[in-house]
């Protein structure tokens, strides 16, 4: 005669998954990172809804102790522009803000400034110590315009068609492989057209 207490009890089906689920879950998540890393995509690159659409509105006060104006619609109708968004504590702002220099130069762009969540004092000091590429900056205090212009960091750049369409997003610093790999090509082709 056999004793039932002598027996283990068999667990079901589903207690056996949840003792193993974290195991499999981290196999699933394992998986998922390995085909993003091995996938082959850049991930700096995050597309932008907002290409080969008209640009937001903008209406941003001036920033103080700086003599430009504010930026607004009509800083930007009608002008092959770059939207340029930076700030005085950024330090990649710091690295391509040379480049946005020697940009400047070329008189058949219109280069302006959105100052994200900055002191104006500092951001006054910047544009003193580095140099003015901008013909017109407005001051985002709170970050309220860039969430409409689909902003994700600093620095961050726009390119913006003469009829208000933005053509082009460079996110990250303008660095020599970014200008000539990326952005001269869109600038030449809008200025051919």
């Amino acid at each position: 005669m056999s004793d039932n207490n002598d027996q283990k009890p068999q667990r079901s089906f589903f207690q056996k998954l949840i003792v193993f689920s974290p195991l499999i879950i981290f196999g699933a998540l394992a998986v998922f990172f390995y085909l993003q890393l091995t996938s082959g995509r850049n991930a700096q690159v995050l597309p932008s809804v907002l290409i080969g659409e008209k640009a937001p509105s903008i209406d941003l006060p001036a920033l103080e102790r700086f003599d430009l104006p504010a930026l607004n619609d009509e800083a930007i109708k009608g002008k092959l522009t770059l939207l340029n968004v930076w700030a005085s504590w950024c330090v990649p702002c710091r690295q391509e803000h040379p480049y946005l220099v020697d940009l400047a130069k070329d008189e058949r762009l219109n280069i302006v400034g959105l100052n994200y969540k900055d002191k104006p004092f500092n951001a006054a000091q910047f544009l003193t110590g580095l140099g003015n590429p901008y013909t017109a900056v407005g001051v985002d205090s709170t970050g309220e315009a860039t969430i409409d212009w689909g902003v994700y960091g600093v620095p961050e750049t726009f390119i913006i068609s003469p009829d208000g369409t933005i053509i082009y997003k460079h996110i990250g610093p303008i660095t020599d492989a970014a200008l000539a790999d990326k952005i001269m090509p869109v600038l030449e082709a809008e200025l051919a057209k």
